[in-house]
């Protein structure tokens, strides 16, 4: 692992719930996934079943990058996800 792969890693554990419940729940996350990343096919994200490397390493099989620039936009989907959630969980309090 790189060391911007760890510092990435440790970032997103200390802001977001860990990989483990993306991984629990990837037939919910697959579609998400799917939205971010629309060259990845249905057979392909059944296949990851969660594992994030697995994910990490289709990004940069369609689109050309490298594993850290993967790994970050893989962060970067985390946290829209979990801004996404809190803003819904706001606004059914309210």
């Amino acid at each position: 692992m790189s060391n911007t792969t760890a510092r990435v890693d440790a970032k997103i554990s200390a802001i977001l719930p860990s990989w483990d419940r993306i991984e629990g729940n990837w037939k919910q996350f697959a579609g998400k996934a799917k939205e971010r990343w629309g060259k990845l096919t249905d057979d392909e994200l059944t296949a990851i079943n969660g594992r994030r490397e697995q994910l990490s390493g289709k990004i940069q099989e369609h689109y050309g990058i490298i594993k850290d620039q993967a790994e970050r936009q893989i962060a970067d989907w985390m946290k829209a996800m979990d801004k996404a959630e809190k803003a819904a969980k706001s606004s059914a309090r309210h």
